[in-house]
């Protein structure tokens, strides 16, 4: 009979490194994602740390986690200067790419995700540079100390927490000043899509604000608007011409987006939008649909939408 053959101690150094980096994983995927605002670019990153972090001395890492925190924003800030350079040509308005989240297992995660990876924070965060959005986010939703976000960034720690000071001052006016419960946002967001899926014109009218505002990303890859539409009745007008347009056609699911209920609309089976939006508790105020084909690829292949 043939003896198992142990583990070499160089073996043992890959499963352990692997082991290290996997527990990590979704910790630097959210960091890059929040940064990057783009699934595909945040995937990329993630395995750039992974070749970096496969490659290094492990006697010269002292704090695993610290290390490869760095190292994934830092790739990220290198990778966001390139991505806002590109964007200021994109083909009308850029959205970020909507991502179908594993769902949070704790009222932690639920909170974190509702408020720092919804598609309208991701949007506010496009107004700091890419060092001010890093420092943000590692202080302010990974809680990761001063000290660390000085060494990540290769500046001070009274810089860092000016950076900090200044971003939060750049974003407070942008946020929302009324947070809806879930089950209320649920509850608008599922009458909102029966008023769809219907052609109940009065209900989708009644069901948006007065000013509301819809924001579209269509890529210059399908038609969308060059500038958001406001007005509640316009876009009430808007859903119902495309209700009548594709009549059983057209579908409604409801799906958690970026840690909030959002609606995916599906024309002959096909996912043609992934919408996100926000209320005041009574009524839709903002709608923000992301319409590029390449931003929905991963949703399509998650949702049967291909």
């Amino acid at each position: 009979m043939n003896k198992a053959v142990p583990a070499s101690p160089a073996n043992d150094d890959i499963d352990d490194a692997t082991h290290s980096f996997n527990t990590l994983r979704r910790r630097l995927h959210g960091i890059a994602y929040r940064m990057l605002a783009s699934v595909a670019e945040a995937e990329d990153v993630v395995q750039d740390a992974w070749l970096r972090w496969n490659s290094a001395s492990r006697a010269d890492i002292d704090n695993p986690e610290a290390w490869l925190v760095a190292v994934t924003t830092r790739l990220s800030i290198d990778r966001l200067r390139a991505a806002k350079a590109q964007r200021e040509h994109y083909a009308g308005i850029w959205l970020p790419e909507p991502y179908a989240v594993d769902a949070p297992v704790s009222p932690e995660e639920i909170k974190e995700r509702a408020d720092d990876v919804s598609v309208a924070f991701l949007m506010l965060l496009e107004r700091l540079s890419p060092d001010a959005r890093a420092a943000f986010l590692l202080h302010e939703v990974f809680d990761v100390d001063y000290e660390h976000v000085a060494k990540t960034l290769g500046k001070s720690e009274a810089a860092c927490r000016q950076l900090v000071s200044r971003a939060k001052t750049q974003l407070r006016e942008g946020r929302a000043r009324i947070t809806v419960p879930r089950e209320i946002h649920l509850r608008l967001l599922t009458q909102f899509a029966r008023a769809l899926e219907s052609g109940d014109f009065t209900a989708i009218q009644g069901l948006l604000a007065e000013d509301a505002v819809l924001v579209g990303d269509g890529g210059g890859r399908v038609p969308s608007f060059p500038k958001p539409m406001e007005g509640g009745r316009r876009i009430a007008q808007l859903f119902y011409a495309s209700r009548l347009r594709f009549n059983a056609k057209l579908r409604m699911e409801l799906a958690v987006l970026n840690g909030q209920w959002a609606l995916l609309r599906f024309i002959e089976g096909k996912l043609e939008s992934a919408q996100s939006y926000e209320t005041d508790g009574e009524r839709i105020v903002r709608i923000l649909v992301q319409r590029n084909p390449d931003k929905l690829v991963r949703l399509a292949a998650a949702f049967g939408g291909c």
